[in-house]
């Protein structure tokens, strides 16, 4: 046998890959290629053997000295060979560095719309976020979620939504609900809220300038659906969604308004609209229908006077600023028989003495509220005020307050009620309205000057109100008396230390709570039912002070 001839190549049949990163080992070519063509090997498998190039070894991350070893060792041609990038100088990190890269503040796009308008970060606490209620501004609320649709979708959409839906018939109400609310306010709030018998400015007034003003429209429907909710047993998550939807658009809408009457440059001021007026009117209601136990009545009594004192000269409707003015005095005056702090200012003396101008003057038979037109509130004031002169006494330690200037003030004052007279005819409902209040007048001052303990006085002066409250109507079509009786039923109670007059006065107050619904009502009795089980444990210095009895639980709230 011929030995074969070493002098030409060895050549492996092997399959060269495409790939500069191909991971196939030299060991594995080894066992699939270990045909040897020889030189007398004439077949079509022997030439085609031979036209195969050998693979070459990778070098990705052999050394110098290693490259010239596996050069010599190798029997690749030197063609083939591809000298590996050198490497950079120094020690290779054992964790390499990864240069972060700076994200982009990533704005909110589920916070209210307030926050978004102002570029501010949302805290997206619902129903109002936090951060609005922070810096004094009104939350617009949250937009409801959208799933992605593409543009295919989204054009489908538009052509199934042709054609487009109908207005609405009166702006502001919308839906199903929003007609109950207002239903609910034409024959039930607004006749609970009427003062008159004969003339209903809610319905005569407000309503029909609420139908082409939004604004007052949605503080309209807020009030009614406050009223609403406040009497329901159960909650009801999607009457209280509107509620809230109508608050924040009616407060939204009132500060546009009062933007837009801003002072001119000759300093003139800008008239305010009798909507806007009206709307802070409503917004106070809703305050007192809604049991509101934190104040925020006296934010809506503040601007009513603000508005009122800048709107003297500009008031296009006469008939309703006689109605707001007058509510507005006697939810004020009202205000200080349960307030801690004197909540009467010049303001509003200044408002008591400009509805008696000669340019205002009207019958006080015409008046809708009792106390404001006939004089009573003068008293009540005047009261208050010898009040907060013995609660500086008492609060310095003095053990009476029996000084010369405190009873001259009250014998004045005692000698006024005597000869004051009531101007509603003989034999009405509202005469007999009329004279209750100068009695609840009159024991509210002796419940100030005079200690607080069991008398014969106190039990004379409380039984004849009670004559008074059983002869007035509540149950008959005449009954409008009803929503003014709160304010005199609370000094009643106050003043009620014989356990034998309760009965008859926690009866008046139920029957009040089913007759008009207020929220604010059952908070009059509870203060009135402490004060009687104070009467019973001889807490004689804490009955007194009913207002600090209030202030203690953290309430604030109006008895009208």
């Amino acid at each position: 046998m011929d030995s074969p001839d070493l002098s030409r190549p060895i050549r492996r049949l092997s399959t060269f890959s495409n790939s500069p990163y191909s991971t196939t080992s030299s060991s594995s070519l080894d066992r699939r290629t270990d045909t040897v063509a020889t030189p007398d090997d004439d077949s079509d498998d022997a030439k085609a053997r031979s036209d195969v190039v050998p693979k070459i070894k990778e070098l990705g991350e052999t050394t110098l000295d290693g490259l010239e070893d596996t050069c010599t060792k190798s029997v690749a041609t030197p063609d083939l060979i591809t000298l590996p990038t050198r490497r950079k100088r120094g020690r290779p990190r054992k964790h390499p560095v990864v240069e972060e890269k700076k994200s982009a503040h990533a704005r909110s796009k589920t916070g209210c719309g307030t926050c978004r308008k102002r570029k501010k970060k949302c805290d997206e606490t619902r129903p109002s976020c936090i951060n609005c209620e922070k810096n004094n501004v009104v939350c617009d609320g949250y937009e409801p979620k959208q799933t992605w649709r593409s543009g295919k979708d989204r054009i489908l959409t538009v052509r199934t939504t042709l054609p487009a839906d109908l207005p609405m018939l009166v702006d502001g109400i919308d839906g199903s609900i929003d007609q109950m609310f207002f239903h609910h306010f034409t024959t039930q709030v607004g006749k609970v809220l009427s003062l008159t018998d004969h003339h209903n400015p809610f319905l005569e007034i407000i309503v029909p300038m609420a139908m082409s003003h939004t604004g007052l429209m949605h503080s309209l429907l807020y009030l009614s659906g406050s009223c609403l909710t406040a009497n329901e047993s159960a909650s009801n998550a999607e009457w209280e969604q509107r509620q809230e939807r109508h608050s924040s658009r009616a407060m939204r809408l009132l500060q546009q308004d009062l933007c837009e009457a801003t002072r001119t440059s000759d300093g003139a001021v800008a008239t305010i609209g009798d909507p806007s007026i009206a709307q802070t009117l409503v917004l106070c209601l809703q305050t007192v229908c809604a049991g509101d136990l934190t104040g925020s009545y006296r934010f809506h009594l503040n601007a009513m006077k603000e508005m009122l004192l800048q709107h003297r000269c500009a008031f296009p409707n006469e008939q309703l600023r006689q109605f707001i003015l007058e509510f507005l005095l006697y939810h004020d005056y009202s205000s200080s028989i349960t307030s801690l702090s004197n909540p009467l200012d010049q303001r509003s003396v200044d408002l008591m003495a400009g509805f008696r101008l000669p340019e205002f003057m009207i019958q006080p038979q015409a008046g809708t509220l009792l106390g404001v037109m006939d004089g009573l509130f003068g008293f009540i004031s005047q009261i208050r005020q010898l009040r907060d002169a013995i609660r500086q006494l008492r609060a310095h330690g003095s053990s009476h307050w029996w000084d010369a200037p405190i009873f001259d003030k009250a014998f004045a004052i005692d000698n006024a009620l005597r000869a004051w007279t009531c101007s509603h005819p003989s034999g009405s409902p509202r005469y007999l309205a009329s004279l209750l209040y100068r009695q609840c007048t009159w024991i509210y001052l002796q419940r100030t000057i005079m200690p607080s303990r069991p008398s014969p006085t106190f039990e004379q002066a409380v039984d004849e109100g009670l004559k008074y409250l059983r002869t007035l109507p509540w149950n008959t079509d005449d009954c409008s008396t009803q929503s003014i009786l709160l304010m005199p039923l609370f000094l009643l109670g106050c003043a009620a230390f014989e356990p034998a007059q309760r009965p008859e006065i926690s009866a008046a107050f139920r029957r009040l709570q089913e007759w008009s619904n207020l929220g604010n009502i059952k908070h009059a009795r509870i203060i009135v039912e402490q004060v009687w089980e104070m009467i019973d444990e001889g807490r004689e210095d804490e009955t007194w002070d009913w207002e600090s009895i209030i202030a203690k639980r953290g309430w604030d709230f109006l008895v009208t």
